[in-house]
């Protein structure tokens, strides 16, 4: 299953490298775009959930990294306001 790895510029400027097993996530962020905290917690999150669910169709289990970039995801968010912006600089 073709991964993808996809950075993100927080608020305060923060940069991470965030990790989806799947491609699927690539219908949900797109490289370039910007956010609102609450539009991209949306997006994120149901990307990743997706992308979990499709290693599970094909190996039985869910994707307990994509579990776990959620995790990171949403927790890293908590410290910023929903209209603050994310950006998705680039998805590999």
């Amino acid at each position: 299953m073709p991964e993808v790895t996809f950075r993100l510029r927080w608020p305060d400027g923060t940069e991470d490298t965030c990790y989806s097993p799947s491609t699927v996530i690539r219908e949900h962020l797109k490289a370039g775009e910007s956010y609102s905290l609450a539009d991209f917690m949306d997006r994120a999150i149901d990307g990743l959930d997706r992308a979990a669910q499709r290693v599970e169709a094909k190996f039985g289990f869910r994707c307990s990294s994509a579990d776990a970039q959620a995790a990171r995801i949403k927790s890293r968010a908590s410290a910023y306001s929903p209209e603050e912006t994310i950006t998705c600089l680039s998805m590999t």
